[in-house]
Parts: C-alpha cells; structure tokens; sequence
C-alpha cells in the first residue's frame, strides 16, 4: 500500500505540473531546459523569406541622429518596394507624435494603399499608478472577420498620432516577459476596450504574404520559434537601402521588418538566446514562425503533455514494481535511466508542443529518487535484518557478527573451502514416536534435535538443515577456521552428553532410552548459498560430505555413537582416536578406514579397537 501510494503521489505530481500554466512552473526548471534545447538546436541555415533592415550605428552616423524625418522613413520602405520588390513591409517604430507633415502624409497613403504595417505598442502591466493612454489606435479587427478570438487583455497602450490614425494596417509590438524577465512569446491578439487587434507581424502575413491564410483560430499567445539564430537572416542597413548598394532583385518578393538594433534605440530584450538581444531579432523569429506555419513546414503538433503524463505513470509503476528488486544503486541508475530517455524524447517534442512542460516527468522520478528509493532501502535494510536474525538460528551469533566485520566480498558466495561435516540422527525413531501421541512424538523430536542443536551453535557450527530427527552441521565455513575438525568433535561430545542426559530422563518417566548416530568427515568441499529464485539455502557440497553421511548410517552397525572418517582424524589437533578398521561404504570403490572416541573420556588412547568390528563383505555389510 505504501508503494502503491508512493507510486500515485509521483504521478499526481507530474499530472499537476504537466497541465498547470507554463509560466507557474519555470521555478521548476522547465524554461531553462526549454531554452536549453532551443540553443542546442539553433540553425543557421539562410531565412529567404525575410528581410531585416536595421536602423543601426552606421546608419545614423551615415545619415544623422534619430529619430529621422518622416519623410526619410517613407522613402525607406517606398525603396523596399518600388526598388527591391519587397512584398510587404512592417515598422518595429511607434510614431506616437507628429513630425514633418509631407513625410507623414506620405506613410499614411503607403499605409492606407500599399502593403505597409505601422506599429503601435499595447501595454499589459496591472500595477500602473496610471494607465497609458498615448495617441490613437488603428487597425482594429472586426468580430465578422475574427470571429470571438482568443485575445491578451491590455491596460493601455502607446498608438499612433491623429495623422496616421487612417492607417488600415497596423501591428503591435508590445510584449509579456516571463517572470525572470525573458521573452518567450508574443500575444498574437490583443483586446481593448472590445476590440481585437493583431500582433505586427500578423498583421504583415495577412495583409501580404498571400495565401493560404494563417489557420484560425491561433492561440492568444504563441512562443517563439528562436530556432534560427540571427546570423541566419538577411540584415541590411537602413543606409545601404537608401543608397541602393543591393542588385534590385536581390530582395525580391521578401517580407521587410524595419527597426534598430541600437544600443541608443534601448530596443533590447532578454532571449533564450541571450540577455540582450535586439526586438527586431525577435520580430524576425516570429515573423518565421508564423511563415512556417503557413507554408505548413511547421513541426507537427504532438500531444506532448499526454505523453509526459503516460510516461511518468510508466516510470511510477515500473518503480513501484522494481525498485523492491533491485539495490538502492540499480534503482537510481533505473531512474537516471528514465530520466535520460524523456529528456531525448523532450529534446525533439519541444518544437511539436509549446505547451510541454519539459520537466514534468523528472518531477516523479525526483520524487521517487527522493521518497521511493530511500523507502526502499529502508524496507530492504529492514528485511536483511530480519534474514540476518533468521541467520542467526543456524549459525552461531559470533560467526555473523565476525561476517558483517569481515571484508569479504559476499561472504555467501559460493566458494571451495576445508570444512568438516557432522550429521546426526536418532536411532530407531519411527519406533520411538509411532505408537505416542502427536504432541508427544512433537515434544520428543524438538527435545532432541534441542540437544543436537546446542552444541553445534555453541562451538561456532554452521546449522545446515534439520532431516527430520536429524541435522547436517558444519565448520569452516563461511568464515575458514582452522580448528574445524576439532570444533566438530568437540560438538559431537556434547552432543552425546546431552542426548544421554535426555535419554536418562526419558528412561526414568518410563520411557525407552535413545541414542544418537553421528558420522564425522572433513575435506575440500563447496560451501556457498544454493538454490534456484524460488528458494535458496546455505550449505555445503562435496564428497567429505557425503563420506559423513555414509559414516552416520555405519553407525548402525558398531556400538560406538560417533564414527569418524580419516580426513578429521588427520587435521584434528586436540584428540585422539580409536581405529575401528576398514569398511565399504555406499557409493566407495575403495574400503574407508573408521574411527572412534569414547565420549566419556577427555583424551582416547589411540590402540586396537576394543569391540572388535564384524567381518565385511564387497558391499559393506556385516558377514
């Protein structure tokens, strides 16, 4: 329930970014990637469809000071077109003032008969002690031809004087910065006071790019497309145009955006492209974005959003479902992983969706990195202690703390090491417990797998598996210890202290008495976890092994209750045997010589066997 809640708090908080107002979430990090990718991607491939011409330095130096009679102005654009064949020509210059009345007369007739768009600049800011209210507007479209448009609402604005308020074209070029103050779109439409008006170079497209005609109805604001760097486009400055210094088709069929890149001008705005860049720059861009749209070059929309949305459902399952598998490095590496693959995908998709917001998705996996991860390991570290306590019933307590101080690199690993192996069972115990009730054959087996059991975890033993009345133990591994073989032995004392205790009580209540077989053999074999992904155990392999639970099952036929193999008997250093002879055991080509000790005693003497084994035939058993 927890992951699952994880999982949805991941996804809710990727679903409200996605479709929550672009500018709400650029704290987030979205613009700057945004404007990231957009620099990555500027092309610098020549724009043949427009012009720009810049009232620049040069010019005013060439020509003298701005601002410039208007009748130099007209003659500009009238050169753009008569000269150069320019198709449309708009002015990123506001004339809120009369000035020379021939060269106003002169832009208003271009204005009302030729393909000239003046400019006006509409203001948005709400906290004005005042609103602007300068000159007069111009260029109003009608609701039959914009039928209930998508519109910015303005507060005030700066128009053109009284002289070319006839105007039947002008544009705005006023604009609405980001909260960090970054301009990334444009209002394509502007209302005031119940009138529409069109951004300027809108208004240049419609009144002169031909058709087709823009598809309505175009969203109120639209980003711009700074997928061209300014180098990209064609700039002339205002003085070459007058003086003719171009071949006259060389601008032939353009559509022309007049303005300054002046430092003096203070036309300059913050880009994603950098933080002074000049309006005209911009005006340009949008000019291109409209163009491709119209041409139908334009990116095709994506539902970006919706697929941020399903792939960061994609990301808060598949960590629901994995990160309880995987280390707490898998996981982040997972989630790096994800978050690699949306950025690739963002990179592309950016420039089919404005509305995307890039980061919505890596705000799950943040989330998962920042909750799921860390609530993972802590289950995970959890659930080792708990197999860590679960450890601890099969191997001695000071063996696990000496594994967690070691520097082994996966302790459990498999590995070949020099073990000694003891198995013990009890002697005829379907006869013990078959005739006594089901509580009483339960209380005998755990007294005495009680008695086997204490002594091997007391000596530092490894409890590998009970059999039912019986264990499988052994020593030297996981951690190598160089008295396995004596640690074995000496359990295998204990072990036959404590099952004749047991019996001796068993005895008094009545009962039948009990003995223990335990076979004893130490070699090479491979001590690591084995299993399969359904279930795994610690545990040892290898003929040693095996030796000792053939010499358990011998057992059977000697009245000694240990019978141990040659392998103990040569590496033990603290014991004495007693030799029993050579037998053949089960799956042996070669008779296997037994040995003894009498538990009763603290050092056996080593001499000939004091019970005399019986004769043994090929196949191990008694003539």
């Amino acid at each position: 329930m927890i992951r699952s809640l994880i999982a949805c708090l991941a996804f809710l908080l990727t679903l409200v970014t996605a479709w929550a107002p672009s500018q709400t979430v650029s704290y987030f990090g979205n613009e700057w990637l945004r404007d990231t990718f957009l620099t990555l991607q500027q092309r610098h491939t020549p724009e043949p469809r427009v012009l720009v011409v810049d009232i620049d330095e040069s010019s005013t130096a060439e020509l003298g000071p701005w601002p410039w009679p208007r009748a130099r102005i007209a003659e500009l654009v009238e050169t753009l077109l008569g000269h150069y064949g320019a198709r449309g020509v708009a002015l990123d210059i506001v004339f809120p003032d009369p000035a020379d009345a021939g060269g106003d007369a002169r832009l208003a007739m271009l204005s009302q008969h030729g393909p000239v768009v003046l400019a006006q600049a509409f203001d948005f800011q709400r906290n004005r002690p005042a609103p602007l209210r300068e000159g007069e507007l111009g260029g109003a479209l009608s609701k039959t031809v914009v039928p209930a448009p998508a519109a910015v609402p303005a507060t005030g604005y700066i128009g053109i004087h009284a002289g070319l308020a006839g105007a039947a074209k002008t544009g705005n070029i006023g604009f609405i910065p980001d909260a960090d103050g970054v301009l990334r779109r444009v209002p394509l439409m502007t209302s005031f006071e119940g009138k529409y008006y069109p951004a300027l170079t809108l208004a240049l497209i419609d009144c002169c790019a031909g058709a087709p005609a823009l598809p309505r109805p175009l969203p109120a604001q639209m980003r711009v497309g700074y997928t061209r760097d300014w180098s990209a486009y064609t700039v002339a400055t205002a003085a070459e145009i007058l003086k003719q210094q171009y071949a006259s088709d060389a601008f032939r069929g353009r559509l022309v955006i007049v303005g300054s890149s002046s430092l003096g001008q203070g036309d300059r705005v913050a880009t994603p492209l950098g933080g002074s860049r000049p309006g005209l720059g911009v005006q340009a861009a949008m000019l291109s974005t409209l163009l491709d749209i119209q041409a139908g070059t334009a990116p095709a929309p994506w539902p970006g959003t919706a697929v941020a949305c399903v792939f960061a459902a994609a990301a808060a399952l598949l960590g629901a479902l994995a990160f309880p598998r995987l280390s707490a490095v898998s996981s982040v590496a997972l989630l790096a992983a994800l978050s690699l693959g949306w950025l690739a995908f963002a990179y592309v998709a950016i420039g089919h969706d404005p509305q995307l917001v890039a980061t919505a998705p890596l705000a799950t996996n943040l989330f998962l990195l920042a909750v799921a991860v860390p609530y993972q390991w802590q289950q995970s570290q959890r659930n080792s202690r708990r197999l860590l306590d679960t450890l601890r019933q099969y191997v001695a307590p000071e063996v696990v703390a000496e594994l967690l101080r070691s520097d082994i690199d996966d302790p459990l690993k498999p590995r070949l090491l020099e073990v000694t192996t003891l198995i013990a069972d009890m002697e005829g115990y379907t006869n013990h417990v078959e005739s006594l009730p089901v509580e009483e054959a339960a209380a005998l087996t755990r007294d005495f797998l009680d008695c086997l059991t204490g002594p091997v975890i007391a000596l530092g033993g490894t409890l590998d598996k009970y059999t039912g009345d019986g264990l499988v133990a052994f020593w030297g591994a996981p951690l190598p210890n160089a008295d396995h073989a004596d640690l074995a032995l000496e359990a295998a004392r204990g072990i036959v202290a404590r099952v004749a205790a047991l019996s001796a009580r068993r005895a008094g209540a009545g009962g039948r008495p009990l003995r223990v077989r335990i076979g004893i053999e130490s070699g090479p074999a491979m001590a690591g976890d084995f299993g399969t992904s359904f279930r795994s155990i610690y545990t040892a392999v290898g003929d040693s092994v095996n030796t000792a639970s053939r010499l358990e099952s011998a057992a059977r036929d000697f009245p000694h209750d240990v019978i141990i193999g040659t392998g103990t008997v040569e590496r033990a250093r603290r014991h004495q045997f007693v030799l029993l002879g050579e037998r053949y055991l089960r799956g042996k080509e070669k008779p296997t010589t037994l040995f003894t000790f009498e538990p009763d005693m603290d050092v056996a003497i080593k001499t000939a066997p004091t019970h005399p084994s019986p004769p043994l035939d090929r196949a191990g058993s008694a003539a």
